[in-house]
């Protein structure tokens, strides 16, 4: 049975939500169902979507100001005293400048932290190659013990968010910046651990995760177009990865895109690719961030240029389809 998801797809009148806007919403409603919720961020409440939960549930704020390392101290203290802290900064930050805290004192500990990375990837825009985390991926995914999760959409971000709070141990959630499309729906599958294929196809497998899913969609319809049947998968859960559900596709398709906002190595394609090598080997080309910092630009103008758009992904697509 297909997936559901939004009436009109690819209709401009498709709502708009920034994904870090889905946080928010979820950790609000695991707070109320659970008083051991906790927040922490790094002096970001409004930009992160932290915001509401601050002023819900004050006595369970903590404002650690710009001090990341002290971040993620601090929530792997709470969660060894029986809290579930959520520690909250902009992804180049944390896990970018406190990977060391959370790879001994969360991961290698055990505790129970979920760290929150917000305006990932190069849509961050003005703020240049400094804020734009592209490497945080592979940073986390690397990381004994420790989930990794990359919402597509607003909605998904939410599910992801509650997901996490009531599962035992390190989770990473990645969120984008700017606005992008509400696709997936309440009755979209959510799973930590599973793979989702949003369209069925034929010709080429595209397996994306984050604001990459949506862009593969619309490729997908344009190939269609061309008699050129796209099987699109939503890689949300990028660790654990559904090696099932990729392994089925590409015995199918013969070939595989990925796409992701992130660096090329050690991103969403390299856990992809792995699943190959292991399972059942097929071309595979690779949209992302080719072994390159960001710089300064209005969000899409930068994701057209280094092709992580439906562009991008159609020439991906034609490319690897020639060699099979």
């Amino acid at each position: 049975m297909p997936i559901k998801l939004v009436d009109n797809l690819f209709g401009s009148d498709i709502k708009q939500e920034p994904i870090r806007k889905g946080y928010g919403e979820g950790l609000v409603i695991l707070a109320k169902e659970n008083d051991k919720i906790v927040g922490l961020c790094c002096d970001l409440t409004e930009s992160t979507k932290m915001g509401e939960f601050a002023k819900a549930f004050p006595e369970r704020f903590i404002e650690v100001g710009v001090a990341e390392q002290n971040l993620a101290g601090l929530g792997a203290g709470l969660a060894h005293e029986g809290f579930i802290p959520f520690i909250t900064s902009y992804a180049t930050f944390s896990p970018g400048r406190n990977w060391d805290q959370i790879r001994v004192s969360i991961c290698y500990s055990g505790n129970n932290v979920k760290i929150i990375g917000s305006h990932a990837g190069i849509s961050v825009g003005p703020d240049g190659a400094t804020h734009q985390a592209m490497e945080d991926i592979a940073i986390t995914r690397v990381l004994p013990r420790m989930t990794v999760l990359v919402p597509a959409d607003a909605i998904e971000a939410r599910k992801a968010t509650i997901a996490a709070g009531k599962m035992n141990g390190p989770v990473y959630i990645r969120l984008a910046r700017e606005k992008t499309p509400q696709f997936t729906i309440e009755e979209t599958p959510f799973e930590i651990g599973k793979a989702f294929v949003f369209r069925e196809g034929k010709d080429v497998t595209i397996a994306a995760a984050g604001p990459q899913v949506y862009y593969a969609l619309q490729a997908a319809n344009e190939l269609a177009k061309e008699g050129i049947e796209c099987e699109v998968i939503n890689i949300v859960s990028v660790k654990p990865i559904d090696e099932q559900t990729i392994t089925t596709s590409v015995k199918k398709t013969g070939c595989l895109v990925s796409a992701e906002e992130h660096q090329v190595q050690g991103g969403v394609g390299s856990a992809v690719a792995e699943v190959l090598t292991r399972n059942f080997p097929v071309p595979q080309e690779f949209v992302g961030m080719p072994d390159h910092f960001g710089e300064s630009g209005e969000p899409n103008e930068l994701i057209a240029k280094w092709k992580m758009d439906s562009k991008g992904i159609i020439e991906a697509v034609k490319k690897v389809i020639s060699r099979k």
